[in-house]
């Protein structure tokens, strides 16, 4: 039995990510999962507490799909720190035995994420098969 953590944000529903640990549950039917969303940086305009809150609901919303059409096994969700590579860490010291860490990014010059090369550092600094899965931009919003 493998434990993943599941690193998301904008892409946490995305048919990508939703495939993937589909895929990864059949090589492995006792595999367990997190769901870790890292909170989006503030904007000067937030309210205190409100990034948290969307991340929350991220998280919880992501595991509700990744039960139900993936038939994964989420044993946990949590919201991390704005920058996702101390989210990772916070998340690995107090909540340590993880596998495998899954991280969703938005396609290469949209995500903020690969700018900051997350991938390849949490490769570096954890030492833990890190699996990428790159989710198809969201539609923009129609008026």
């Amino acid at each position: 039995m493998s434990r993943y953590l599941v690193v998301t944000h904008q892409t946490a529903l995305s048919p990508d990510l939703k495939s993937k640990v589909k895929a990864l549950v059949a090589e492995d039917r006792a595999a367990e999962f997190a769901v870790l969303v890292p909170e989006a940086p503030g904007l000067p305009l937030t309210w205190e507490g409100e990034t948290v809150d969307v991340a929350r609901q991220r998280a919880e919303a992501a595991k509700t799909v990744l039960e139900e059409t993936a038939g994964a096994r989420v044993f946990r969700t949590a919201v991390g720190a704005p920058e996702p590579l101390q989210a990772i860490t916070d998340e690995l010291l107090m909540h340590p035995g993880y596998d495998v860490l899954v991280i969703c990014t938005l396609p290469p010059g949209v995500s903020r994420w690969l700018k900051l090369d997350l991938v390849h550092r949490a490769e570096r600094k954890f030492g833990l098969r890190v699996i990428h899965v790159v989710a198809e931009a969201p539609a923009p919003a129609r008026p």
